[in-house]
């Protein structure tokens, strides 16, 4: 069963999107800013991070750097969900190293769709 870590701070996106992924097959843990991804990653390496960018604490493109420093987590699959649509944040949160940049909103179906394709 593959592992999904979801972050964001917004409790109805994290709802809804846990049930999706459970109803899909995945093991969820969930996170509410980028120190609870952190926590997670001292005791596990996921399958794929689901990081929304602006969250309290550790917004996503600090969590991001991070990840990357981290040498188990290479094979681990970053995708922001952001509602940052602007051109410039995409870019950056592409050059930073994630596998994918999808912005707010979007369909839960194509999501696990484009996470299933990168497997």
């Amino acid at each position: 069963m593959k592992k999904i870590i979801i972050a964001d701070d917004e409790h109805k996106i994290l709802m809804s999107l846990e049930y999706s992924f459970k109803k899909s097959g995945y093991d969820v843990y969930i996170a509410r800013d980028g120190t609870e991804v952190l926590d997670f990653l001292k005791s596990m390496v996921p399958d794929v991070i689901l990081l929304d960018i602006m969250m309290p604490n550790l917004d996503g493109y600090s969590t991001l750097e991070l990840i990357k420093k981290d040498e188990k987590l290479k094979q681990t699959k970053v995708i922001f969900l952001s509602a940052k649509n602007n051109p410039r944040d995409i870019e950056k949160g592409l050059e930073m190293g994630a596998d994918a940049y999808i912005t707010k909103p979007y369909s839960i179906k194509k999501l696990i769709q484009q996470i299933e394709e990168m497997f």
